[in-house]
């Protein structure tokens, strides 16, 4: 397969997608907060694939790292992008009108609110200590796949993810703490691959799992 898709062949790509697309979104997702500019990570994530494809190595496992690392770079591109999008909103003229969402919406606001203000806990941190955080814990990258996709040593991984754990223990406080112990890794949150219609986000509570 890595082969293929150095090589360039159209049909591997469609199988790279295929398997790996929902993961890139879900990791996107939860790293932007953004449906829309998850989307787009997604998007551009595969273009870029395509442009790198040569530095693929024809030995070797699941190319989900190298697939996630593009995506970590992606994703901080984006997010630059909307700051910016936001600040050119901010010098509008505010309009009066009142938004009319959409019906699936209204069930997944609280969720939703939960999620941003555990992002803004995120957001703390340094960027290199959260994309550790992303990749390991809701990617469920080990700490070897993590370091490909990142291009860092084992160890820096290691002492980063650490670091990340015990900032968020105490910027959370009772919201990481009172979640019932995990027997073992934590389970990454159930983001679908595309915009749910009824389904909700899970509640922070999950998040004091993948902290321990």
């Amino acid at each position: 397969m890595r082969a293929r898709v150095r090589d360039g062949d159209p049909y591997a790509f469609e199988v790279l997608f295929a398997e790996h697309a929902k993961s890139v979104y879900n990791h996107a997702f939860r790293t932007t907060g953004d449906w829309s500019a998850a989307e787009d990570v997604v998007a551009l994530t595969f273009l870029e694939a395509w442009r790198l494809r040569d530095r693929v190595d024809a030995e070797g496992g699941s190319l989900r790292p190298w697939l996630l690392g593009i995506a970590v770079n992606v994703a901080r591109n984006v997010r630059r992008t909307g700051r910016r999008h936001e600040a050119a909103l901010a010098r509008m003229p505010r309009d009066q009108t009142v938004p009319d969402f959409a019906d699936d919406l209204v069930g997944r606001i609280d969720d939703t609110e939960t999620i941003a203000k555990i992002r803004q806990s995120l957001a703390k941190l340094r960027r290199s200590e959260r994309e550790v955080f992303a990749l390991c814990v809701w990617a469920r990258l080990d700490s070897a796949s993590a370091a490909e996709a990142l291009g860092i040593p084992v160890g820096t991984v290691r002492s980063r993810l650490s670091r990340a754990r015990t900032k968020l223990k105490r910027m959370l406080g009772p919201q990481a703490q009172g979640a019932p112990p995990s027997p073992g890794e934590a389970a990454p949150y159930p983001v679908p691959a595309a915009r749910p219609a009824g389904r909700p986000i899970p509640a922070a509570s999950r998040l004091g799992k993948d902290l321990r």
